[in-house]
């Protein structure tokens, strides 16, 4: 774990791959609505992330960056951040006992800061401004804990709120989704509120854009996004391929298959043979 920024890869060479694959789709016929920063793990970490943006936007397409907002306390993240057209920022609980329990922050994190970042943000960014809130079994279900984390989000004025919960494989084993009726009284919550507020509780489906490379694009997708059975299956009849290429990358170790919730996920594989 860190919470110094770095620079992982050169920029350049991120800035050219995206190039290439917008490229790609292009050819395919592909619609593309945002390039996102999602990487396996927090983008802004990266402290080339403000000048990734103003290189892509060069490609006609709107920028968005999905953050988990520990570091939205650095004045430089949130000058990074200003530059995207629509940001997500992660918002479980507003007590800091609760957030470690959900988050296991980095040791020189502070929940307040976070927090403080956040609406600092909130109020000066000319984007669009969206929220999630990821609801826990027995963590941060309950209704005072709903009701505090709604009030905050209320001072951010976002365009939308997102209800969400664990819908692919979690970190740990005890981690599940709230009750139907959990659900519904934070639905209702939230939105007298905070008005405009959408669910995130099901898959979210099949449709994944297709670049011509088959293999290649399959282990991009699972390393940052976990993808259920039925998806790999279309996204393979898609691309006139079979579950056979799938059984090949599980057998060479560059792909695992998992199992949440009654349903088969497979994942990049990230053990060291898989990265010879």
């Amino acid at each position: 774990m860190q919470i110094d920024r770095d620079h992982f890869y050169d920029s350049s060479d991120i800035i050219n791959e995206v190039e290439e694959k917008l490229k790609l789709s292009c050819i395919q016929n592909e619609t593309i609505d945002y390039l996102a920063f999602v990487p396996d793990g927090e983008p802004t970490l990266d402290s080339g992330l403000g000048e990734e943006i103003n290189h892509l936007r060069h490609s006609g397409s709107r920028i968005a960056v999905i953050t988990n907002s520990s570091l939205l306390w650095m004045p430089h993240v949130r000058e990074d951040l200003s530059k995207a057209d629509l940001v997500s920022v992660k918002i479980d609980t507003v007590l800091t006992e609760v957030w470690h329990t959900i988050d296991r922050p980095h040791n020189r994190l502070d929940l307040k800061k976070i927090l403080d970042g956040i609406r600092i943000f909130a109020n000066s960014f000319e984007g669009e401004l969206i929220t999630e809130t990821m609801l826990i079994k027995g963590i941060n279900d309950n209704e005072m804990g709903i009701e505090a984390v709604a009030q905050f989000i209320r001072t951010l004025q976002p365009s939308l709120s997102y209800i969400s919960v664990p819908t692919r494989p979690p970190a740990e084993s005890w981690v599940k989704p709230p009750e139907e009726e959990t659900l519904n009284l934070a639905y209702m919550k939230f939105s007298e509120i905070l008005g405009s507020v959408e669910f995130l509780i099901s898959y979210e489906g099949t449709d994944f854009a297709l670049t011509g490379k088959v293999e290649d694009d399959l282990l991009a997708i699972t390393s940052v996004h976990p993808m259920r059975e039925d998806a790999v299956r279309e996204y393979l009849r898609k691309a006139g391929a079979d579950i056979s290429l799938v059984e090949k990358l599980i057998e060479k170790d560059l792909l695992v298959k998992t199992v949440f919730g009654g349903d088969y996920f497979y994942l990049r594989s990230f053990s060291v043979n898989s990265r010879i």
